[in-house]
């Protein structure tokens, strides 16, 4: 079975995820023990959610562990594809993209809480979701990254 999260970009992509992590927030997300591959394999099927985006005029999705799949109820090639800003309602995009802003000037966010709705439409709340810049190793802004563990499915 092909695993789409094991390629040469995605697992320098998943570098670029991990060293902004401990760049910014001052620790590391997950054991950066082993290979790159092997530090992939451990994110991909960390229990902790874990998604990004990259720094297009309207950012793309373009990692999401199996547990940010799971939650967004989509495969890898769908939620790949799709605009990060349609995984909150229109009502709450605003606040969104804010949030957004707000991590790109500070470089990170530590206790984001924010309202998300799945590909099939449940709602969500995420609470204390940390939202980080995501350099490439010369320093170049490539996007943001998000990653939680606590949500809460709303009626």
């Amino acid at each position: 079975m092909h695993n789409p999260w094991i390629s040469e970009s995605q697992l320098q992509w998943c570098q670029y995820l991990l060293d902004s992590y401990a760049r910014f927030i001052q620790r590391e997300l997950i054991d950066r023990q082993g290979t790159w591959l092997q530090q992939a394999e451990l994110l991909y099927n960390n229990p902790i959610v874990v998604a990004s985006h990259g720094t297009e005029s309207d950012p793309i999705l373009n990692y999401g562990n199996q547990a940010a799949l799971k939650l967004w109820e989509m495969d890898w090639h769908q939620f790949t594809q799709t605009p990060s800003r349609l995984t909150a309602e229109p009502v709450n995009r605003e606040d969104r993209t804010r949030m957004l802003h707000q991590a790109k000037m500070q470089g990170f966010i530590a206790d984001y809480t924010g309202i998300r709705i799945s590909s099939s439409g449940k709602r969500f709340r995420i609470n204390q979701a940390m939202i980080w810049n995501i350099h490439k190793s010369d320093g170049t802004p490539a996007g943001q990254g998000a990653a939680f563990s606590d949500w809460l499915y709303l009626p």
